[in-house]
């Protein structure tokens, strides 16, 4: 039987278990750099993150009380770590540059995880507010609750419900989507043979 989260943070922590640690990287990596990567509009900046954050959950097991699920005490750390980097100056231009980018760029950078995402929904994505895109990426892509996303980017659970129900409506307005004919957008996550794929 797959052992769950929590019993692997346990095994890891407990016994300094780095194979443990190991699975829950495997585990989470594919979907957390996706989300960096779509949160970031950067592919190589989503791995440094990504990495970093590994590297601080790692250092930081002992703080995981279990009161959350992982996921979202992960992604909390990788938000944080994203913020952190968008306040540097250097960051900052490079995720203002990847967010105006051209559909050309879109391409260029389009590779890996970035595989299955159209250059509309790039476009799109690119329309929504830091926190919009945040709050989407979290609940529609990542899969995490309205709640673990509110725990994960430290925000009120009703700024959270604002904030995809926004990002949601912009969305179908930039990709020309009639409410009356689809349902609320979502952005589906797939395993592909390159990672994780999203599609509207």
């Amino acid at each position: 039987m797959e052992l769950n989260d929590t019993e692997l943070v346990t095994m890891a922590r407990a016994a300094q278990d780095d194979a443990a640690f190991a699975a829950l990287v495997r585990r989470h990596q594919a979907r957390l750099r996706a989300f960096l990567s779509r949160l970031s509009g950067d592919g190589s900046l989503a791995d440094d993150i990504a990495q970093d954050t590994f590297l601080k959950a790692h250092g930081a097991l002992d703080s995981f009380k279990g009161g959350g699920s992982f996921r979202s005490w992960l992604y909390a750390i990788a938000y944080r770590e994203f913020l952190q980097l968008k306040r540097k100056e250097k960051a900052t231009i490079r995720l203002e540059n990847a967010l105006k980018s051209e559909a050309s760029s879109s391409v260029a950078t389009n590779s890996g995880t970035d595989a299955g995402m159209s250059i509309d929904l790039q476009r799109a994505l690119a329309t929504l507010e830091p926190k919009e895109r945040a709050a989407i990426l979290l609940c529609d892509a990542a899969g995490l609750t309205h709640s673990e996303a509110a725990m994960a980017t430290d925000t009120p659970l009703g700024s959270i419900k604002t904030y995809v129900a926004r990002a949601r409506d912009k969305m179908r307005a930039a990709l020309s989507i009639s409410p009356t004919e689809e349902p609320p957008v979502e952005i589906a996550v797939g395993a592909g043979p390159k990672g994780v794929l999203y599609a509207i």
